[in-house]
């Protein structure tokens, strides 16, 4: 299929085993706004072969196949796996091994990218002392976009 690596790229087609803690996140391009982070952690799933030939025949079956489900909280953008992603930015994101969505939200708030959502536990959080003045611990979500807003990007 090469409308999808014209210049000559690769692909592998693999699926990955279940049971692994994984962090799903994508960084989406707001106009008006700029770059926000989205987060989800969750654990990798198998499904039964049949059900995964469908999914998998629907898209490109040459591309890795991860099947993920987002650690949910009943509330929110994480009310379960469906309200994940309405709220998420594409179809699609970069998944990385372990839980280090809280290493990305400090990474994010050291480049003033704004976190758009995320269900990374409050213990596992990090950000500068400052960001408490723009009303972190009571709308954190909002407090990360006037905190970014306030400082402006690291790099312009």
């Amino acid at each position: 299929m090469s409308e999808y690596f014209p210049g000559g790229g690769w692909s592998t087609d693999f699926t990955t085993r279940g049971g692994m803690p994984v962090t799903m996140f994508r960084v989406n391009l707001v106009k008006g706004l700029g770059p926000v982070l989205q987060i989800a952690e969750g654990y990798t799933v198998e499904l039964p072969e049949n059900v995964h030939k469908v999914l998998d025949e629907r898209t490109n079956p040459t591309w890795p196949t991860t099947w993920f489900v987002p650690n949910v909280s009943g509330q929110g953008a994480f009310t379960d796996a469906y309200t994940v992603m309405l709220h998420w930015g594409a179809n699609h994101g970069a998944i990385s091994y372990g839980h280090i969505g809280g290493d990305l939200i400090t990474l994010a708030s050291l480049l003033r990218i704004p976190v758009e959502m995320h269900n990374v536990p409050a213990e596992r959080i990090f950000r500068p002392s400052a960001w408490a003045r723009y009303g972190s611990g009571m709308d954190e979500t909002g407090a990360d976009y006037r905190a970014c807003a306030t400082y402006g990007p690291l790099y312009g």
